[in-house]
């Protein structure tokens, strides 16, 4: 008879044999077979964290960084309640994440039904895969399954959940090794058609979304842009992946429309759209009879009321990339002169504004000042804020993965935990969580796990006292400003209190000495940055789009 392990120590080697470095969570006393297994393993790192949501966030962004799954653990009940948010986050952000949870008893339970949901069915509606596991002989397929769809583009969450009585079973099962797995490419017909189009356009344009965010992608766009000379935008979540600095780059779309970027979009006759999911906020709205839509992605288009492109080339990304740059022949009646004039208005527009140095802070000003303290490989993680639209538009990001932000679920909570993620993964780096004041609150706990984990990190506030956006919008729909102020702890002595250093600027140049000197010091350093909201409404809503409109 072959020797048995329990299946708790199974789980654990499954895992490992997939590559797992970290397991974030808060155990409870659901999960402590999986605990004491996890104890012994010699290549999976546990990272305890303050809160669930805290856990998932960090793990959605290993995931994001890496491609690889990123596991995160919490009990039954209340803690698999807690992750919620954050398995709906890698989900509709396409970050590749496992979640797992404990359970009681299911074969013999002594407690009734306390503490007893069903959070299996309860993740089955924001994930790729959900399941009980039932029998310890089948963890091995489970895992595997769950991380092989946690992987595939799209990629998105998965759960597990482990019964106390199933993760102390003995068992003889084994790991089963990870398979190779290609994505099939586009088609050369499809690929075809994609050309003709392009080539027989007067102004085509390149719009790069989530998707793209890939490395061989990024290179594969870079070279098709250099030879047709064909100009490009990003989404909000497709920042990075070239090079913004490029000549040919004309913005990102932050806003729904109306702004520079969109004019450019509204110039083109057609749009190759790479990497696009309608879960993304939409960078156009296709009307009927309007430009020819390409959409170049690794999943055929989800028809919608504003998205129903006429051809679909449907493979792996940078495949399909590569054979329409060595099809096309860039054309000479190609014109793209209006676009790049949008592109120079808006420089021009923002220059101004980005050189207010008045105090509290003008969300340009703080942008730039920003931009010029990073450096070319610095990451920057934003919480969801009307500062997240500030940035989109104005922080240039030179390389893929260096400005986080959530266009997806667009949460609240999760700029500090993935600024610590990339952190840890990139300790020769600088990092900087930009946060507002209502969405730090929300995950502020994590602070002490920071110090905790000993990080180099910065973490700059955004403070106006107020739920800033949907007091922006509020005021922008025409209703009385009400409900969403509120008071704020001193963030100087909150920092302290958990071991971290504190800083409050006091004006523009303070601001610039204080960026430049947390970046250069070791530790978890927090800035208290109070900023001017008061012309969002004025600049985003009005000068923006009338300014765009004239040209």
């Amino acid at each position: 008879m072959s020797d048995t392990q329990k299946a708790s120590d199974l789980f654990i080697k499954c895992l490992e044999a997939e590559g797992v470095e970290y397991i974030f969570g808060v155990p409870g006393e659901e999960n402590l077979d999986f605990l004491e297994s996890l104890s012994k393993s010699d290549t999976i790192k546990l990272i305890l964290t303050r809160h669930e949501q805290g856990a998932g966030f960090m793990a959605a962004t290993y995931g994001r960084h890496t491609g690889k799954t990123g596991v995160f653990l919490a009990t039954l009940g209340p803690g698999a309640t807690n992750m919620v948010t954050a398995v709906a986050y890698s989900q509709l952000g396409g970050m590749p994440t496992l979640a797992i949870t404990g359970q009681k008893p299911i074969k013999k339970s002594k407690q009734g039904r306390f503490q007893i949901l069903d959070v299996v069915a309860m993740m089955g509606p924001i994930t790729k895969y959900a399941h009980q596991l039932a029998s310890a002989d089948n963890i091995p397929s489970r895992v595997r399954e769950a991380i092989r769809l946690a992987e595939e583009e799209k990629p998105g969450a998965v759960h597990l959940e482990f019964p106390e009585d199933i993760a102390e079973e003995q068992t003889a099962s084994q790991p089963i090794p990870a398979s190779l797995a290609r994505r099939p490419s586009a088609e050369e017909k499809a690929v075809r058609q994609a050309v003709l189009a392009i080539e027989g356009a007067k102004a085509p344009i390149l719009v790069i979304g989530a998707g793209a965010n890939r490395k061989m992608t990024g290179r594969m766009l870079r070279q098709l842009i250099d030879k047709t000379g064909i100009p490009f935008v990003t989404t909000q979540m497709g920042k990075g992946v070239v090079d913004e600095r490029h000549p040919l780059f004309l913005g990102c779309a932050a806003l729904s429309a109306g702004d520079f970027v969109h004019r450019a979009i509204q110039d083109a006759d057609c749009i190759v759209n790479i990497g696009h999911d309608v879960i993304e906020k939409p960078p156009f709205f296709m009307q009927a009879g309007g430009p020819t839509v390409i959409h170049l992605s690794t999943r055929t288009a989800e028809v919608d009321p504003v998205y129903f492109p006429q051809i679909e080339v449907i493979g792996d990304i940078a495949n399909a990339i590569w054979q329409i740059k060595e099809d096309i022949v860039p054309q000479g009646r190609w014109d793209f002169r209006r676009m790049l004039e949008y592109r120079a208005a808006e420089v021009a527009h923002t220059a101004p504004l980005a050189a207010d140095t008045r105090f509290p802070i003008f969300p340009p000003h703080l942008v730039q000042q920003v931009r010029g303290a990073m450096p070319e490989d610095g990451i920057i993680c934003l919480d969801n804020g009307v500062y997240k639209i500030w940035f989109a538009r104005g922080y240039s990001a030179y390389l893929p993965n260096t400005v986080l932000l959530d266009n997806a679920l667009a949460t609240m909570g999760a700029g500090l935990p993935s600024a610590m993620m990339s952190s840890m993964l990139y300790p020769d780096r600088k990092v900087m969580a930009i946060c507002g004041d209502g969405g730090f609150m929300m995950n502020s706990q994590e602070m002490e796990t920071a110090v905790r984990l000993g990080l180099n990190l910065t973490v700059l506030i955004l403070r106006d006292d107020a739920y800033g956006m949907i007091r922006w919008k509020q005021a922008n729909m025409g209703f009385a400003d009400f409900g969403l102020t509120y008071g704020n702890p001193d963030f100087v002595k909150y920092a302290e209190s958990y071991g971290a250093i504190g800083h409050r600027v006091t004006s523009s140049e303070h601001l610039t000495d204080l960026l430049a000197h947390c970046l250069s010091t070791p530790g978890v350093h927090l800035i208290d940055c109070p900023v001017d909201y008061t012309e969002n409404d004025q600049i985003l809503n009005h000068d923006i789009k009338r300014l765009s409109k004239e040209l």
